[in-house]
């Protein structure tokens, strides 16, 4: 090696050295934090839901659990084409409902005679479940339960003990049966009408831990997921993951503005899940047709865009399918996020902060929320921003006649939620004009402005009470679906 070589080879690892140096270590988190099955399951954004029972073939909502096991006969049932549908919304995660209200199992439970193998379909011997998991696995897609609680045809309900021994054998037979099981579904409703009932909800989470011991376990109050509060598909504009569970009793009136906001001093990490149906009703109707690609837009900023995960609801008919038009639906909404948010305009752009943990290479810069990587992040210094609120700023290229980039008017921001949500205040400014606000962000805010606009600066101001506030993604898109555009 030659002395120029040797003083450059030198020089280099000095550099290097002193760079390794910088690096500090993250800091703290702020608890709660997810556990890896509820950050994964956030990381879905879309998931779906398929309801499918006796009411599909009654043209209701809520059965009676008075009708025949006979009525259930769905001529052409391919749970495949049901992962059609699911393909075509891009998601990786389906919830069928098992057992809804009426009490009649979709698969053939050995604790009830209310259920498919009464049913003329396939002879008796059919198994909804059965072909709803294999569909689901040959596609990738990971498989979801709902078992109600409520039941209007089993005699042991009301019966507090036996009901609930009925019920947990059920569990049993679902989450050891089918293979892995992501998330299983614990519905609070229930009828003004209905039979007094303690549910051991104790037991059963217990249970549901025992037996797949990587399940997200949705509930009113959790443990794992949360309802939002409404069944719009729209979460509070201040949405935090964070909730009181003792708050907080499983099916009780009066607590969805609570569940729809979360609470920024919750001491348990239970994140939302808004749950809407592509149609009007939960199961399929005749008479109804699927929300337009404009409505399911809007539902997508409110749900997916307020640090929630969006579970859609697309009813097999009584032929057992999912309707094409349904489906064509689900495509063209796929395709309408694709066009949105498959290109991001800040690509190309500088960032700077008002700190950076560590410096330039400390690990924490400015320019890890450009890296299209979720574990990495912005942070800055703790003493920054302590009175007047950190920020962070993209300083984009400018085009030939001087213009900040193509325009703009969706706004991006992800929280690096692993570490604990943090931001309770932001303003977006546009080359020092503010052109969006909000409270929390979280996983994901979207800000989809009126107009599109192409400034040179894009400045996020944040205030954080919980900590210093880590944002791993800041995005720009554009939504030519906003009205006026197409």
């Amino acid at each position: 090696m030659t002395g120029s070589a040797l003083l450059r080879w030198g020089l280099a690892v000095a550099v290097a050295s002193l760079a390794e140096a910088a690096r500090v270590a993250p800091p703290l988190p702020v608890l709660p934090i997810p556990t890896a099955a509820q950050l994964r399951w956030q990381r879905r954004e879309v998931i779906m839901f398929f309801h499918f029972g006796m009411n599909t073939f009654t043209d209701s909502e809520w059965g009676t659990g008075r009708e025949g096991p006979a009525t259930f006969r769905p001529a052409a049932l391919n749970a495949s084409q049901w992962m059609d549908a699911a393909a075509a919304a891009g998601v990786s995660l389906a919830i069928l409902v098992a057992k809804h209200h009426d009490g009649f199992c979709l698969w053939p439970s050995a604790y009830t005679e209310h259920s498919v193998s009464a049913s003329p379909w396939r002879g008796g011997r059919g198994d909804v479940v059965r072909d709803f998991t294999d569909a689901a696995r040959a596609r990738g897609v990971d498989a979801g339960l709902y078992l109600s609680p409520w039941d209007r045809h089993d005699e042991r309900y009301g019966r507090e003990v036996a009901y609930n021994e009925y019920y947990l054998a059920q569990l049993h037979e679902l989450l050891t049966g089918y293979g892995s099981v992501s998330e299983i579904w614990f519905d609070g409703a229930k009828g003004k009408n209905a039979k007094n009932m303690t549910y051991h909800f104790h037991e059963w989470f217990q249970t549901v831990r025992q037996l797949q011991s990587s399940i997200n376990i949705f509930s009113d109050a959790g443990p794992d997921v949360r309802w939002v509060g409404d069944e719009k598909g729209s979460a509070g504009t201040t949405c935090w993951s964070t909730v009181n569970r003792s708050m907080i009793t499983i099916g009780q009136a009066g607590i969805e503005n609570y569940l729809n906001s979360g609470d920024p001093r919750g001491m348990d990490w239970v994140p939302p899940e808004c749950d809407v149906s592509i149609r009007p009703g939960w199961f399929w109707h005749k008479n109804e047709t699927a929300k337009n690609v404009s409505q399911l837009l809007d539902i997508y900023y409110n749900s997916v865009g307020r640090n929630c995960v969006l579970l859609l609801n697309t009813p097999p008919n009584s032929t057992g399918l999912v309707d094409d038009a349904d489906i064509a639906m689900l495509r063209k909404f796929r395709a309408a996020v694709t066009t949105i948010f498959g290109t991001d305009l800040a690509a190309g752009s500088t960032a700077k902060a008002s700190s950076e943990r560590g410096g330039r290479h400390g690990g924490f810069a400015a320019a890890n929320v450009l890296d299209g990587r979720d574990e990495t992040y912005w942070a800055p210094t703790a003493e920054d921003g302590r009175k007047n609120g950190y920020w962070i700023e993209l300083r984009r290229p400018a085009t030939a006649d001087g213009v900040g980039g193509p325009p703009f008017n969706v706004v991006r921001i992800q929280e690096h939620v692993a570490m604990g949500q943090r931001v309770e205040r932001h303003v977006v400014y546009v080359d020092g004009a503010p052109v969006a606000n909000g409270t929390t962000v979280g996983h994901k805010r979207l800000h989809r402005l009126s107009v599109p606009v192409s400034g040179r600066t894009v400045r996020i101001w944040l205030a954080a009470r919980r900590g210093t506030p880590l944002v791993s993604a800041v995005g720009l898109h554009l939504d030519p679906f906003v009205a006026g555009m197409i």
